[in-house]
């Protein structure tokens, strides 16, 4: 197998696992569970795993932290909409 698919399955398996929290949430439209604080870390965590990625030209690590990046995003989003003021 070639590693760039290697590493691209690999990245966009780990960043997916946040898609099974993402339905929920969309689902319940309850966020009660979720830490703003891990939310805000990771997507530091992957914004910069996609800067670091561009910077050695790595296209499995940009799209897979890309993929995560939205992901995450979304979630953030949906904190803000869903959560009891």
């Amino acid at each position: 197998m070639n590693e760039n698919v290697l590493g691209i399955v690999a990245g966009v398996l780990t960043s997916a696992s946040m898609i099974p929290q993402l339905i929920k949430v969309l689902k319940e439209k309850n966020v009660k569970d979720l830490s703003l604080v891990m939310l805000l870390v990771l997507i530091t965590g992957v914004s910069l795993w996609v800067w670091y990625g561009i910077m050695k030209d790595e296209l499995p690590i940009i799209l897979s932290n890309a993929f995560s990046v939205l992901v995450n995003l979304s979630l953030l989003i949906c904190y803000f909409i869903y959560r009891k003021s």
